[in-house]
């Protein structure tokens, strides 16, 4: 699909302001998001669906090809620190059970 000028779909722009806006939240309260226990693996995970909202605006603008496989990538990688966080917090939940 080839496209003769800038293809901006407003749903994508609000869903990139929305992340961003989440991402300045977690900033301000980084203290408590540090007592979430594997928080870094959460704060990966976002930080890869922020990047694929970012890269859903920019691919209408330049490297369409190349950026909607970055921002696919980016979906998967979330995912995957998603699930790896999720195995995290079951192991360490049956850890506490044991005790």
């Amino acid at each position: 699909m080839q496209k003769d000028k800038a293809m901006l779909h407003e749903n994508e722009v609000v869903m990139l302001l929305l992340g961003i806006g989440v991402f300045l939240f977690m900033l301000l309260n980084r203290v408590h998001i540090r007592r979430i226990y594997g928080w870094k693996i959460l704060v990966y995970s976002y930080c890869f669906l922020l990047a694929g909202w970012l890269l859903t605006v920019l691919e209408g603008f330049f490297l369409e090809s190349y950026l909607n496989f970055l921002e696919h990538m980016s979906y998967v990688l979330s995912a995957v620190t998603l699930v790896l966080w999720c195995f995290r917090i079951l192991k360490n939940h049956q850890t506490e059970e044991h005790l």
